[in-house]
């Protein structure tokens, strides 16, 4: 039997590798994990850490709810819009809806600045007082909006929540 030292003749195992955002995608929900069995997400450090794994690696603007139950716990992340590299259309409407499908008693608003500039634009803080009232009127709380960039910037840190 004669061998090829052609290097396209030898088959090799397919070894599949995964990108940077699956890499990052795995160890938020290894995050989300741990914070379900440890606690909750009240602690604004969590939250950032959870959520720069989440939205940190794209390269567009991503809105995105935490849903949380009356604990605090993490019932579902859900991503709802996606933008260009400086903007993303934001609907309270489907907000409201996605609190309401999952009965959340409680929301964690996040969204990404592609830039890696996180401090809030003035839509930023528009939409985010639009998002408090229309989810008051169901009784669900905002208990923070997260910007993520190179950092991440908390409203309820910040005192604007």
């Amino acid at each position: 039997m004669r061998t090829s030292n052609n290097p396209v003749d030898k088959q090799y195992p397919a070894h599949q590798t995964s990108s940077l955002n699956e890499l990052l995608k795995q160890a938020a929900e290894a995050l989300a994990q741990k914070y379900k069995r440890e606690g909750t997400f009240t602690n604004p450090n969590n939250v950032k850490e959870y959520l720069k794994l989440k939205l940190g690696g794209y390269d567009r603007e991503v809105f995105a709810l935490m849903l949380l139950d009356n604990q605090h716990q993490l019932i579902r992340f859900e991503e709802l819009f996606f933008g260009t590299i400086d903007a993303a259309s934001v609907y309270p409407r489907e907000v409201v809806k996605a609190a309401l499908n999952v009965n959340a008693a409680a929301v964690i608003l996040a969204h990404n600045h592609p830039s890696g500039i996180a401090e809030p634009s003035r839509a930023d803080k528009r939409i985010t007082s639009k998002l408090v009232d229309a989810l008051a009127l169901i009784d669900v709380r905002v208990l923070d909006h997260i910007v993520v960039g190179e950092d991440c910037v908390s409203f309820a840190e910040r005192g604007w929540i």
